[in-house]
């Protein structure tokens, strides 16, 4: 009687442990390399108009509406130093992108902006 009935686990028993390491080996690979995947690079277009919406947002700026590509930061903005760190930190928050401190020293206007925000295009 004890035969009956183990006869037939036997063989589930067998049927399983042989197909479960064929399984997982299938469905679970061994070496998972991460990949990523990113969107295309934004055009000048849309950098422009993002680094213009921002600075329009920014509270401390003089014009608000006169704001174009050729708009320098101190001249047309009125900003002083360390109005124009937190316009540039606010600008790196949007793109998600950090301005070595060489490179933040050196943008004076929105084109400026622009242009180096175009050239790295780990900017989102």
């Amino acid at each position: 009687m004890f035969r009956s009935v183990l006869r037939p686990c036997a063989h589930v028993a067998k049927s399983a442990s042989l197909s479960s390491p064929v399984r997982s080996a299938i469905v679970m690979p061994r070496f998972v390399s991460p990949m990523r995947f990113y969107s295309a690079a934004p055009d000048k277009q849309e950098i422009t108009k993002r680094v213009i919406d921002v600075i329009k947002a920014f509270d401390r700026t003089n014009a608000t509406a006169d704001v174009s590509p050729k708009t320098l930061f101190h001249k047309d903005l009125g900003l002083d130093s360390l109005d124009t760190v937190e316009l540039l930190v606010a600008i790196e928050e949007d793109f998600d992108i950090q301005f070595p401190d060489k490179v933040a020293d050196e943008l004076k206007g929105v084109q400026d902006t622009v242009d180096w925000i175009a050239e790295h295009p780990e900017a989102e």
